[in-house]
């Protein structure tokens, strides 16, 4: 039978405290605490390949989390789509199909109890339609109070979050700072954002809302690596996304946060990818793919990035998992 001294060629350590700087792959037992323990070393952050979706395509929205989420709407290229798939994790299926056909329109909630709202249905026609998810099919719900694509969504099915967004054509006053919040049954309107803008990342709650990047008309440069915080009310400011930018992805919630892909000034896309923790972004590893106009889902720990164009269209997905520093671990319980 093999020994650790024999594997190793030296026996455990016995200490009555754990080795204030031990070095990675380090074993010793602890007597204090009759415990056998070693030191794990740091785990990158990654991004890995996962099931293609059924069709490419790009200005879709997602929700869910990343082994049950959904890709809903988009172009295909145009004309827009109604279909939605569903991800278990591996692969992609399809699912009940969108009353109304669109694409940039938002998204929030579960793969079992979605909602979907707004978007752009063809020029120059954007809707203020809002539909429902039971897991299988969408049902009509209440309609947003303005009618507008390229928004951003939070929230859950009975508890929604719509902020920003293109109005008409044209830039300028024809883009939306306005926010709305929904009770599962209709559409009011909540704090204004402190500046008109669309395609830009949204996640969160309704009570603890994250606005981050986008593009601002009014604003130069004209993309945005501003973040704003939703307290239930009003919208603050918050820490600049490192790479400024729109027509990205995000996920998780507003202490912990994700933003992936897009376009950063002056064009083009990005694999760049940020985590935000209730203060500050900072840079980690990056997408294996650049693209823009792509859709996330999932957390911070467990994101997801979907569709998009690098160009041309794609069908793929990435999903991230977070690193973890070094750390000390106790055999037959970590």
């Amino acid at each position: 039978m093999a020994t650790y001294k024999g594997i190793k060629g030296f026996n455990i350590q016995t200490v009555s405290s754990d080795p204030p700087a031990p070095f990675v792959g380090e074993v010793w037992y602890n007597s204090a605490s009759a415990t056998v323990k070693y030191r794990q070393g740091a785990i990158a952050a990654s991004w890995a390949t996962g099931g293609n979706m059924g069709t490419a395509k790009k200005s879709l929205a997602g929700a869910g989390i990343q082994t049950a989420a959904l890709a809903i709407g988009g172009d295909t290229p145009p004309p827009v789509t109604n279909a939605t798939e569903e991800y278990d994790g591996s692969a992609w299926t399809n699912g009940g199909n969108l009353t109304t056909a669109r694409s940039t329109l938002a998204a929030a909630g579960t793969q079992t109890a979605a909602l979907a709202f707004g978007g752009f249905v063809g020029n120059p026609t954007r809707t203020n339609a809002t539909e429902e998810y039971g897991g299988s099919s969408w049902t009509n719900g209440g309609n947003l109070t303005t009618a507008r694509n390229g928004l951003a969504g939070a929230g859950t099915q009975t508890a929604g979050l719509a902020f920003g967004g293109i109005l008409a054509p044209g830039g300028g006053t024809n883009v939306s700072n306005a926010t709305e919040e929904y009770d599962g049954s209709s559409w009011t309107n909540g704090g204004n954002l402190s500046a008109p803008v669309s395609n830009l990342g949204g996640c969160g709650t309704q009570t603890a809302g994250l606005k981050f990047g986008g593009y601002s008309p009014t604003a130069s440069p004209a993309n945005s690596g501003t973040t704003e915080e939703y307290n239930g009310s009003s919208w603050t400011s918050g820490g600049a996304l490192g790479t400024a930018r729109y027509d990205f992805a995000g996920c998780g919630i507003q202490t912990l946060a994700l933003a992936f892909g897009g376009v950063p000034p002056p064009s083009g896309g990005t694999a760049a990818t940020e985590k935000y923790d209730g203060t500050s972004w900072t840079a980690t590893t990056n997408l294996n793919t650049a693209r823009k106009e792509h859709a996330g889902a999932g957390l911070q720990t467990a994101g997801l990035a979907f569709g998009g164009g690098t160009p041309p269209l794609t069908a793929a997905t990435e999903e991230f998992s977070d690193g973890v520093p070094a750390a000390t671990k106790t055999v037959g319980t970590d």
